[in-house]
């Protein structure tokens, strides 16, 4: 997924937005959030040598953030695995836990990516506006 780097944006962005649609497209690792004022933010990673970065798991039901404006909008990190995670078989280099919790009246959805690197290579999600006819 490309985005122009002046259309990239807080996640924050999403607060008070009403989405018409939320899907996760394929393998690409990628949600798709269309408002209804036509807008659509995605949520990706531009994967790189060395590193992998993907949606690790999604909490509740992506349809809650349909047809209500969104009340949280949250994005947080750590660099420390969450205890409820199990422990891999081995340990990478570097790694990065990135959680994005949503909320409307109808309910909240948690998605969780992971990225491990061999430390030299980003493992943060981008999230940005897709430029208008995209």
């Amino acid at each position: 997924m490309y985005i122009p780097y002046d259309n990239h944006c807080e996640f924050k962005s999403l607060l008070g937005k009403t989405l018409v649609s939320v899907t996760k497209t394929g393998d690409d690792d990628e949600i798709h959030f269309v408002t209804n004022t036509g807008e659509t933010f995605v949520l990706f990673h531009s994967q790189d040598c060395c590193e992998n970065v993907s949606i690790e798991d999604i909490t509740g039901d992506l349809a809650d953030l349909v047809g209500e404006p969104i009340m949280v909008a949250e994005e947080a990190s750590s660099e420390t695995r969450p205890d409820s995670v199990p422990a891999p078989s081995y340990e990478p280099d570097s790694q990065t836990w990135t959680f994005y919790k949503l909320a409307t009246i109808k309910g909240y959805v948690d998605i969780r990516w992971f990225g491990t690197s061999n430390g030299y290579y980003s493992e943060s999600v981008s999230f940005g506006r897709l430029p208008k006819g995209d």
